[in-house]
């Protein structure tokens, strides 16, 4: 199953790298050195997040659309696709 959420890329002023936050995965943040890293480690924990959700048995929040959210200056938002396999060799 395949999943794509918002994700806002901020350049962090004082460790450089940026941190990257899902407006619709409370609570789910991520860093990177560079865009490639952020990007990774953005994809890993919106992974271990929708996991987690789905385990618990709660329901996944809809996908904002981009023109639905505000940014602080110098953020950018990317959208993050997840892919989970939710059973071996079925989808």
């Amino acid at each position: 199953m395949t999943f794509v959420y918002p994700a806002v890329f901020t350049p962090n002023r004082e460790k450089g790298g940026l941190d990257v936050s899902f407006p619709d995965l409370e609570m789910c943040t991520a860093y990177g050195r560079d865009f490639e890293e952020a990007t990774d480690n953005a994809r890993e924990a919106a992974r271990n997040w929708i996991e987690l959700e789905m385990e618990d048995g709660d329901g996944l929040p809809p996908s904002s659309l981009p023109d639905e959210l505000s940014l602080a200056e110098g953020s950018e938002i990317h959208n993050i696709m997840v892919r989970i396999k939710l059973l071996p060799d079925y989808d």
